[in-house]
């Protein structure tokens, strides 16, 4: 059993106190990854996230802070702005900071209590797209990497066209009406040496935000390059790799269906769902580097049982944002009036 409070205390984790954006600032600060879900086994890495108050010259100065990210000890502390931010599209990374046991959280002030008391103000039908998204990705990049060793490069690329398609319908749904892209995803013969065909754009783009396209192209890209950036395959290391995603495309959709049906944000799964969680996670669907039809029927089922919670639910279609602010606010005055921070 790890002693999540004591690590804290050893030199590794000193930036926490030594940091004067984080320290006495620390809101909430729990376990997450596989530790936070009650999937980890031996040798699981150790993540922390969590969130901090912005300083007062962030509120009302001419300082800026998102997050905080120490690679050396995968530890992520968002500024409570950001998090708040975040937490409106009901984004998996970061809601999850909010479901954990009450023994996960290593850090939780009375103003983190707080945010917690009040975690039901960011809990909307948002859900379904965040989550739905997330899911898509993870089943994506399994799909990506069996496809690699399975198929021929025509073939390949044309599983990578559906793929990046797909992202691009997703980015349009995401924008407004007068930012539609003019873009046309289609596969000629290839132009690149070593590729038998590839994929081409054509784009007619007008009074198009800059901004806006530099995003597009950084979706598309990262579809290609976490298609490609496999070189020769380490059968051991990459079913690893493909039975942990799988293991995540599951728990995606059971967080997910908990948000939409109960309203519950609930990190760490109960013994029900980490008996299947931990049987994905250690290869039980997995034969000769390929992931099982059965695998395959779970993902379809928690597919429609997500789908059903979504028709079903009764979360608002947005956050209440005139509470959303009223709570924000109440934080951020206490901040630079010095009351808390």
């Amino acid at each position: 059993m790890v002693d999540f409070t004591a690590l804290l205390k050893t030199e590794e984790y000193e930036f926490l106190l030594t940091n004067p954006r984080l320290g006495s600032r620390i809101m909430l600060l729990g376990v997450s990854g596989s530790y936070g879900y009650g999937t980890n086994q031996e040798g699981s890495d150790i993540d922390f996230r969590g969130v901090t108050l912005n300083l007062p010259s962030d509120l009302i100065g001419l300082t800026s802070f998102d997050q905080y990210e120490d690679t050396g000890t995968d530890t992520v502390i968002y500024s409570f702005n950001k998090l708040v931010s975040l937490l409106l599209n009901c984004n998996p990374n970061t809601i999850e900071i909010l479901g954990l046991d009450e023994d996960q959280y290593v850090i939780r002030t009375a103003v983190g209590q707080e945010l917690l008391d009040h975690c039901q103000l960011f809990l909307s039908r948002r859900a379904a797209t965040s989550f739905g998204h997330y899911a898509n990705a993870q089943l994506r990049r399994l799909q990506n990497a069996i496809a690699r060793d399975t198929l021929p490069q025509p073939s390949r690329e044309e599983h990578i066209l559906r793929s990046v398609n797909h992202t691009l319908d997703d980015f349009n749904r995401r924008q407004q009406d007068d930012y539609k892209t003019g873009a046309r995803l289609y596969i000629d013969m290839a132009e690149t040496e070593g590729l038998e065909t590839e994929i081409f754009l054509d784009a007619d783009f007008r009074h198009y935000p800059l901004r806006r396209y530099n995003d597009m192209m950084n979706a598309l890209h990262t579809v290609v390059r976490d298609y490609d950036k496999i070189g020769k395959r380490n059968h051991k290391k990459d079913d690893n790799h493909l039975n942990k995603h799988a293991m995540h495309l599951v728990r995606l959709f059971m967080m997910g269906i908990d948000i939409l049906e109960k309203g519950e944000i609930r990190t760490h799964r109960p013994a029900s769902d980490l008996a299947l969680l931990r049987s994905i996670r250690r290869g039980d669907y997995m034969q000769d580097s390929v992931l099982i039809p059965a695998f395959y029927d779970i993902v379809t089922d928690y597919e429609q049982r997500f789908h059903d919670a979504e028709v079903r639910s009764v979360l608002p279609d947005n956050p209440d944002m005139k509470a959303v602010g009223a709570f924000v606010e109440s934080i951020n005055r206490r901040v630079v009036t010095g009351e808390i921070g």
